[in-house]
């Protein structure tokens, strides 16, 4: 989504021309994504023989969930590791140079691209497709992934897609000799033409190919699958830590983020990936930006469903594009079992056919739980005290796979809400939705549902609760008010106005309908975390005795692990500024921490006792704060329902004609005694396992996690078991009950406090002081200094040097010193804080500061 903060303004066209541009045939968008509302007359007939509309139907299986990147790509990397047949992989983005395990100095196998080849050279064929970007929007370079990944083995076959070719415009004329080098800045494309930028994103169908393929999938021997929020690429590899610094004046093989993967977008975007000497961050000045997200992975009659999309998806492609493309080359599946149907593409009609097909020829499709609690479960299915459903949902079209729309995922959204009997849990990267059709653009119909529930639980006077979680800022520059961030702030507009503002919001129709405190039924929150960066006297001692900048010497070492270096080839380890340095660290004494991210989870060590070698001002600005990036697709209702893949709550991925997504819905009958609401209640273990698990993760009620220490089968796919979870521990008995009046005063006393403490310390923006962008000025632009952005010729670029660098401490609000701030951040407990709903309020159209938006805008950050 990182093009959405460079499409920038400034189409002077009639907003008439715009919505045909952006939107094509109106039927391809509608809003029929609402309760109580039936389209199935303008999908076709298979769709109505499933529930949601979706062209799979209710099916079961195993499934497992991973929070956050470390114990998910660790899975991934074993599964890999025993592949004996086939890999399939749908990504947004993929960077063959990933490590799914860390360090990277000991695990260079366990690189993706290296991986992949080890699996291509024992016989597995691999398959991969990937979102071919506009090259003037975005620097995901999929020419890369598939010149990479193709150069490996034969047996390794990228597809990528769709061609942003040119319809018959001149595109030199268009935009000059500068073409080249252009770029989708606020400049160029206001004076670019609607027909210029049809050339540059091309046509299907009638369809303007803004949107993007946008799925997350990776499918081991067509017998256990992997997906959810988490693209194969940099940036997101992560722990429940969220460690921000990875500086190492002791050793530089315990780097952690090696090259491009050290990344805070909101200082440096992604540039020229495939080199890895283009990151321009300097680790020892800047944190990186932590990523939380879901994933899972399944097996049995369920992936079927994902093993028919991937092969459908494939085939189409194929069809389209690559039988054309190199002969011989790329091959189709010469079989794909369609529910009821023999063969074709689009001859669905007995949905349960296909699945009855698919696994009858899977001699690998189910795997046998392990262990006397695995037994008694399967057990207990069979005799029907338990069971789990799963049905693969989706959005998608004509452009993204050649077959009509299905809004299948927004259907199950809206569904899941309107059932909850409790409580829903909502972990999204965006929060874009409509409570009528006056919120135009805006289309799907979430926001009514969780109106409509909430009325509904007032006007029966039942206790009723949603939490949403969402990032603080949705998209990536740091300074809000720069031209860079006119994406950015439109995506916030539009997320208040579904929130809190604008007259139809969802807060604002709850006071309609007599609910004069929303807060007892609805609450926002966002996460943000700190840490240290070790510029502790060690390093200074490394650099005088080597005689080499720790930057310098550490910039050798990604290019030795090959972190982005251009073709992927074996470096020898040893380069003269890293061995020198390395030689001179190892005379030095290093006992300062190179991270403290334990110190706010369970367990953590007390601040104060955390040894600094070095000047008490060094320490001071060796703090740094970022927001933790929410990119996870999540619901989970009562604890027992769970909504999990690769879709955000907006327009893009729910109304089917725009971005291409999967998720599944799994449902399980009560197998775990819990409480709801004060009252006995039985749960689904799944559910409730990785709702408690995240609730505790964002109330730092988990202990610190190591990246190269694997916690059991937590970190092994679904085939080694299910989930371990320390069930009636005293932490699980905290966060057991949502609606318990103890658990809602832990959870927003712990938002609170961590809340006050950011504030102070980091001036973090948005923030409930900053309403005007006089405010912002004062609060937050007067103190920092950002990399990359340009200060305005008003005498401030002199003041810069004066300025606290971005994402460090205010020392000013601390005239105790170092101790004084260390007793403040003693008091944050986990990663949970609460969203600043009074950000800018007092402004009129906080969009419209530098460059203001049009239809194609709105459109695009809907």
């Amino acid at each position: 989504m990182d093009f959405l903060r460079k499409v920038e303004a400034g189409i002077k066209e009639a907003h008439s021309n715009i919505t045909d541009l952006v939107s094509g045939p109106e039927e391809e968008k509608h809003s029929h994504t609402h309760p109580g509302h039936e389209c199935v007359d303008i999908h076709p007939d298979h769709h109505r023989n499933n529930r949601y509309g979706s062209f799979a139907p209710q099916t079961t299986g195993n499934v497992k969930w991973y929070v956050d990147g470390c114990s998910y790509f660790w899975a991934v990397s074993e599964a890999i590791e025993s592949a004996r047949e086939s890999i399939y992989i749908l990504d947004w983005w993929l960077s063959p140079e990933l490590y799914l395990r860390r360090p990277p100095a000991a695990n260079e196998k366990y690189r993706l691209d290296n991986l992949l080849k080890a699996a291509a050279e024992r016989g597995v064929s691999v398959k991969v497709i990937v979102y071919k970007e506009v090259q003037a929007a975005l620097t995901l370079n999929s020419a890369h992934t598939r010149q990479r990944l193709e150069s490996l083995h034969n047996n390794i076959s990228v597809f990528r897609h769709p061609d942003h070719t040119p319809t018959g415009y001149n595109l030199a004329k268009d935009l000059s000799e500068s073409f080249k080098n252009f770029s989708l800045s606020a400049a160029s494309v206001s004076k670019a033409s609607v027909d210029t930028l049809k050339a540059i994103y091309g046509t299907s169908d009638g369809m303007v190919l803004f949107w993007a393929h946008h799925e997350k999938l990776c499918v081991i021997d067509e017998r256990v699958a992997f997906m959810g929020g988490l693209d194969m690429c940099f940036g997101r590899w992560d722990t429940t830590s969220h460690p921000l610094a990875d500086a190492h004046p002791g050793n530089l093989d315990a780097t952690v983020f090696p090259g491009q993967d050290y990344g805070n977008a909101r200082i440096y975007d992604f540039d020229k990936i495939e080199e890895w000497e283009k990151n321009k961050l300097d680790r020892t000045r800047s944190s990186r930006m932590g990523w939380t997200d879901v994933s899972i992975s399944l097996n049995g009659p369920i992936t079927g469903s994902l093993i028919h999309h991937f092969k459908d998806r494939w085939n189409y492609l194929f069809k389209e594009k690559y039988s054309k493309k190199n002969p011989g080359r790329y091959a189709k599946f010469d079989r794909i079992l369609p529910p009821g149907g023999e063969s074709g593409h689009h001859s669905w009609r007995d949905p349960n056919a296909l699945l009855d097909s698919v696994h009858g020829r899977m001699s690998r499709g189910l795997s046998q739980w392990t262990g006397h609690e695995n037994r008694r479960e399967r057990s207990r299915s069979r005799e029907g005290g338990a069971s789990t459903s799963i049905q693969l949902v989706r959005s998608s079209t004509k452009w993204s796979s050649g077959l009509p729309t299905e809004h299948s995922i927004a259907d199950a959204y809206i569904d899941a809400i309107t059932k909850a009997e409790h409580f829903v849990y909502i972990e999204n990267q965006f929060f874009i939705t409509a409570t009528s059709d006056k919120q135009r653009p805006v289309s799907n119909k979430i926001g009514a549902a969780i109106v409509d529930r909430i009325l509904r639980a007032h006007r029966a006077a039942e206790d009723f609760l949603i939490i949403i979680v969402i990032p603080a800022v949705p998209g990536f520059p740091g300074d809000l008010k720069s031209d860079g961030a006119l994406g950015t702030r439109a995506i916030m507009e539009f997320q208040y106005f579904s929130i809190n503002r604008g007259g139809h919001s969802i807060l604002e129709k709850l006071r309609e309908g007599g609910v004069t405190d929303p807060s007892r039924y609805i609450s926002f929150y966002n996460l943000r975390n700190y840490d240290r960066i070790n510029t502790s006297s060690t390093m200074a001692e490394a650099e005088r005795a080597s005689g080499v900048s720790y930057e310098r010497a550490r910039k050798e070492y990604d290019n030795a692990v090959g972190a982005g270096d251009r073709l992927g080839e074996p470096v020898t380890r040893g380069g003269d500024q890293y061995q020198r340095y390395q030689q001179a660290a190892a005379r030095v004494e290093d006992r300062t921490w190179d991270t403290i991210s334990s110190s706010y989870m369970s367990g953590g060590p007390d601040l104060a006792s955390i040894p600094w070698h070095g000047a008490p001002e060094a320490e001071m600005d060796a703090f740094v704060s970022e927001e933790l990036y929410v990119h996870s697709k999540l619901l989970i209702a009562d604890d027992r329902l769970v909504i999990c893949g690769s879709a955000n709550i907006n327009d893009r991925s729910q109304l089917g004609s725009h971005d291409s997504e999967i998720a599944v819905v799994i449902e399980e009958q009560g197998t775990v005694d819990s409480r709801m609401n004060g009252r006995p209640r039985a749960v689904g273990k799944f559910a409730a396992s990785l709702r408690r698990y995240i609730s505790r993760k964002h109330l730092g009620l988990l202990p610190d996690q190591r990246c190269d220490r694997p916690e059991g089968r937590n970190w092994s796919s679904v085939e080694a078991g299910p989930n371990e979870y320390d069930w009636g521990s005293e932490a699980d008995a905290l966060v057991r009950d949502p609606l318990d009046p103890a658990f809602r005063r832990l959870w927003a006393g712990t938002a609170r406090v961590n809340t006050e403490v950011f504030s102070r310390a980091f001036h973090v923006v948005p923030n409930d002081k900053v309403r005007t962008w006089e405010d912002y000025d004062s609060f937050f632009s007067k103190h920092f200094s950002i990399p990359g952005v340009e200060e305005k010729k008003d005498g401030a670029a002199a003041a810069a040097g004066k300025k606290t660098e971005y994402g460090h401490v205010v020392a000013s609000e601390f005239p105790g010193g170092v101790r004084e701030l260390k007793e403040w951040l003693g008091r944050v407990r986990g990663t949970l804080v609460e969203m600043p709903l009074g950000f800018l309020a007092d402004v009129d159209d906080i969009a419209k500061e530098g460059v203001g938006l049009n239809g194609l805008t709105m459109e695009l950050y809907t």
